[in-house]
């Protein structure tokens, strides 16, 4: 497994890094039975960036990562997240931040964060006063590095006057690429990038079902790229994908992961699992080479992303 730098402060984290949100939030029923199995699996595979945040699950993932991490605590980076309120509003207010820091050390069982998000921008909080508050752990040693998610150019610009960020969290993949309209900002300010679904949230992987079929507290029952119309456009897609990863003898999610590792040096991708085999799957994708001819072909098929908006009811990009 090849490394890989984020941003200027020195932040280096396997070029393959693993999203934990799927054992409690957003894609059906789910236990512990296999998450600390798959954790453990992937590191065992050169995996070394694990990511979680408070609200998935409020705690019990990041029981869970945790647990999972605590025998091989000093080869990891893990990275967890503030911002949000149980009934999914916004919350960065720095008396808030200090709280979620400290129930999130207590879970994860660590003395230091490596990696602190803001999970969203918070309209009535200025930026400065989250990234100043963030410092403060950092001088403190309780956190490592700063990170975004979901930020756009001017948040990123007045956050990093105050403290750099290391890093910023969005979604990208082959199905949604809106996400490239930054990088040339991060290139100016020295900001590496962390690709979240970066398997277009199940499309990629080759099991996706028409909305409905899923169960009731699953996200793809309203996501906008499962409805008719946009799922068929969307399977087609993957039809196509399909024949050229068998023609490279990969597998589609392997093809994906591959092309996002060729989107810069500055990208991670951070598949999510709860599989061990899918693990392995995932991890291949590193080895797998894509030429010129490979590229245009992906282009020719997804030339702007997938069908559909990334949330219901909303426009994108949702950054701001």
């Amino acid at each position: 497994m090849e490394s890989r730098t984020l941003g200027s402060q020195g932040l280096t984290v396997s070029a393959l890094g693993y999203g934990a949100m799927g054992f409690k939030l957003a894609y059906g029923p789910n236990g512990d039975q296999d998450g600390v199995a798959t954790i453990r699996r992937a590191h065992e595979l050169g995996v070394t960036f694990f990511d979680t945040a408070e609200l998935y699950g409020w705690g019990e993932n990041e029981k869970l990562v945790g647990a999972a991490l605590a025998p091989i605590r000093d080869e990891v980076v893990i990275a967890t997240k503030f911002g949000f309120t149980r009934s999914f509003g916004f919350d960065s207010r720095p008396a808030h931040i200090r709280e979620v820091v400290e129930n999130s050390l207590r879970y994860l069982g660590v003395d230091t964060i490596d990696v602190l998000y803001q999970h969203r921008v918070d309209p009535d909080v200025p930026i400065e006063d989250v990234a100043g508050t963030v410092k403060e752990f950092i001088d403190a040693g309780k956190v490592r590095y700063f990170g975004l998610s979901e930020a756009g150019p001017e948040t990123l610009r007045r956050a990093h006057a105050v403290h750099p960020v290391s890093v910023l969290q969005t979604e990208y993949s082959l199905f949604e690429r809106d996400v490239e309209a930054l990088f040339p900002v991060l290139d100016e300010l020295g900001i590496g990038f962390v690709a979240y679904s970066p398997l277009g949230r199940g499309f990629s992987t080759g099991s996706a079902r028409p909305a409905g079929e899923y169960d009731a507290s699953d996200m793809r029952n309203t996501d906008p790229r499962w409805q008719p119309g946009n799922y068929e456009k969307n399977l087609e897609a993957v039809r196509a994908l399909s024949e050229l990863a068998s023609s490279k003898g990969a597998t589609v999610s392997q093809l994906a992961l591959a092309w996002l590792l060729t989107r810069g040096e500055h990208v991670v991708p951070i598949p999510g699992t709860r599989s061990a085999s899918r693990v392995e799957e995932n991890v291949g994708a590193v080895s797998l080479e894509l030429g010129q001819a490979d590229l245009a072909r992906i282009q020719e098929i997804l030339p702007t992303g997938g069908y559909g908006a990334r949330y219901a009811g909303t426009a994108t990009p949702t950054w701001v």
